[in-house]
């Protein structure tokens, strides 16, 4: 089964577990690391999640997983906070991110540049204006590859 695929029954099958306690799903992986499977499931709540809320995560999707059985090899479940550098993924985090430092890589060059860090000033109009020393920086949301929040010294 392809990678795509299982992340998509994954989410399916937490989704009303997170709906029904508040918490946001960030992001779902299906990796393959040295001779290891691991589906890890990034998960957040407004205030921050903590080891407790993980774990309830973790139980019901370890439950379901069981039930449904839709991963055919053996892999390792991991699930935790998305961490300080959260991804942003939809543009609904792109716009909750306004304000803050920000880490973005683009498809194509904007600029004559593909990475760009700095603060993300706005998102309008499917655009970010980024800040980063003493230049702005308008890139179409079209054209970005990533993005995460940054812990910018």
């Amino acid at each position: 089964m392809s990678t795509p695929k299982i992340k998509a029954i994954v989410e399916e099958m937490v989704q009303p577990f997170m709906d029904e306690h508040n918490f946001e799903l960030v992001d779902v992986e299906y990796v393959k690391e040295g001779s290891n499977y691991f589906l890890r499931v990034y998960v957040d709540k407004e205030g921050g999640i903590d080891i407790d809320d993980c774990g309830m995560v973790s139980e019901y999707l370890s439950q379901k997983l069981d039930e449904n059985d839709p991963i055919p090899t053996a892999y390792f479940l991991e699930v935790s906070s998305p961490g300080a550098e959260r991804p942003l993924k939809k543009s609904e985090d792109v716009a909750k991110a306004v304000g803050k430092d920000v880490f973005v890589t683009v498809y194509e060059a904007v600029d004559g540049l593909k990475e760009f860090e700095g603060r993300l000033l706005s998102f309008e109009n499917e655009e970010l204006v980024i800040s980063a020393g003493k230049k702005q920086y308008t890139i179409p949301y079209a054209k970005v590859a990533s993005a995460r929040l940054a812990i910018i010294f």
